[in-house]
């Protein structure tokens, strides 16, 4: 492969292994990367149990290695007792992000304890690296978080504190003013987990995926709309994807793509696709067999190379550190106009206009003058083909909502029904448990009385026992006795005889 045309010998939507000119990077996962001017940054992760600190770079242009050569921006009052002259400590599980011509690393787990968030950044064209300043409302320090670039804000959520507790939380970083605050969100958040991805889409909503606690690794999917701060869960469309936990995701379009991740027990070997405007989520290709893209804790980035957009991953563990490169061409697609999620008050809303609309229809009204008396700021230019129009559309979205409504309406009755029969079963095996628990107590009495009773015969047993030797001694005086008995009997019996024949012999 010629590295200076490699990207025209790749394939559509498959992923090739880079051939690497020099020495390699050592393997490791949960590390961070990023793609700055067609170089690929590596920061960080861990190996065997230990955290590691160089920043690794991989030209995509040569397709060679080199080792990125920090120096540290200190300030004058900061003291070696503040732990800032370390250029950057050894850290895992942290988050990165591109900011003008920096990289911003967020959190992360290190052996240097730290109670509130850090945020270091790397200046690419100066090779400085330090920590900067923030203030505000702080979240605690966390790893397995995930951090999105919305404008000049980051939005941070979820994650594992330095105590091993699962975070939920949301909180904005102001890039301008390096301000911190915390989100104050309505409805039902994502549970508490880390090792999640999360995207932007519309630059409105932000997308949360899979993850895991100490426990369970979910598949689930939750919106957070940032203009109302509620959160919602869409229903999803496509191919079912399992529960994962230490992928990788990228957006490009309307498309996000999620690599890798696995449950512990296996590595997820397909190459998923959320169109975030369908909602639908599709497979785009697989690897078979201990591939290195079926690992937790690898990387993926987006690189523009000739105009077409490609993802480049790396590293990641499947029972064996990784460190190949791996490049994905993507094939072009059409971008479709963004979806908007509507919350259910706005879903509501939309249903009160159309209401109004139907209403006007019905009532004969002059449907231009009155929208044109109503929403005067808008402008007096509109046809009464455009209003239709409107309405027609508004229809439209009337109907999909009561279909979506009739089919949730069907989906309660369905749990409904499944609650009342776990209800009735519970019922019954608390009436069956508590008849166990009865017979248990009344055989528990048994049991005692019955203790009682081998204790009384154990007693009983002793004292036969006891008269059975007496009445063994019996016996034997008794056998004595009558030997002595039949002995004085034959005594006697011998001196008659004597005097019977003394007198028969003198007669």
């Amino acid at each position: 492969m010629d590295s200076g045309s490699w990207h025209l010998e790749l394939p559509y939507d498959l992923w090739v292994t880079l051939p690497v000119s020099g020495a390699r990077p050592s393997p490791r996962y949960k590390h961070a990367a990023a793609v700055f001017d067609q170089k690929l940054y590596i920061v960080g992760g861990s190996r065997n149990g230990r955290f590691l600190s160089d920043v690794q770079v991989f030209d995509l242009r040569s397709l060679a290695w080199s080792n990125l050569r920090l120096e540290t921006e200190l300030d004058a009052d900061k003291t070696e007792d503040s732990g800032l002259l370390e250029v950057l400590p050894p850290m895992s599980d942290h988050c990165m992000v591109k900011w003008g011509t920096k990289l911003l690393i967020l959190g992360g787990h290190s052996k240097k304890s730290s109670d509130s968030m850090i945020v270091r950044f790397i200046d690419l064209e100066t090779n400085l690296c330090g920590v900067m300043e923030t203030s505000g409302k702080v979240p605690v320090a966390r790893g397995g978080h995930s951090v999105t670039l919305v404008g000049s804000r980051l939005i941070i959520f979820g994650g594992e504190d330095r105590s091993r507790k699962l975070l939920n939380d949301v909180h904005f970083l102001d890039l301008e003013t390096m301000t911190w605050d915390a989100v104050e969100v309505t409805q039902t958040p994502p549970a508490p987990r880390y090792d999640h991805s999360a995207a932007l889409h519309a630059n409105r909503y932000l997308i949360v995926f899979g993850g895991c606690s100490h426990s369970i690794f979910f598949n689930d999917l939750h919106v957070l709309d940032l203009q109302t701060n509620e959160w919602s869960q869409p229903e999803i469309k496509g191919d079912l994807v399992t529960g994962r936990a230490g992928h990788a995701g990228i957006t490009i379009d309307e498309n996000w793509y999620i690599v890798g991740g696995g449950d512990n027990n296996n590595g997820c070997q397909e190459t998923i696709v959320l169109n975030m405007t369908k909602l639908a989520w599709s497979i785009l290709t697989s690897v078979k067999g201990r591939n290195p893209l079926a690992s937790e804790g690898l990387s993926v980035c987006s690189a523009i190379i000739e105009g077409e957009h490609h993802l480049v991953a790396f590293g990641g563990y499947n029972g064996k550190y990784n460190n190949e490169v791996f490049v994905m061409r993507l094939k072009p697609r059409d971008i479709p106009r963004p979806k908007i999620f509507q919350s259910p008050a706005a879903a509501a809303a939309a249903a009160s206009v159309t209401a109004a609309y139907a209403l006007a229809k019905s009532e004969k009204l002059d449907i231009p003058k009155t929208l044109s008396s109503k929403f005067a700021g808008i402008g007096n230019d509109l046809s009464e083909k455009d209003v239709r129009t409107d309405i027609d559309a508004i229809k439209e979205d009337k109907r999909v909502l009561e279909l979506s409504l009739t089919e949730v309406r069907t989906e309660n009755s369905r749990f409904r029904e499944k609650i009342d029969e776990v209800n009735s079963t519970h019922s019954e095996l608390s009436k069956e448990l508590s008849s166990v628990q009865g017979q248990l107590v009344a055989e528990r009495s048994r049991c005692f009385k019955l203790e009682a009773q081998i204790a009384e015969l154990q007693k009983m047993l002793e004292s036969l026992q006891t008269i059975e030797n007496e009445v063994q001694i019996l016996r034997r005086q008794k056998s004595a006795f009558e030997q002595e008995m039949e002995r004085a009997t034959s005594v006697q019996t011998q001196g008659s005889g004597g005097v019977w024949r003394w007198i028969a012999g003198g007669q």
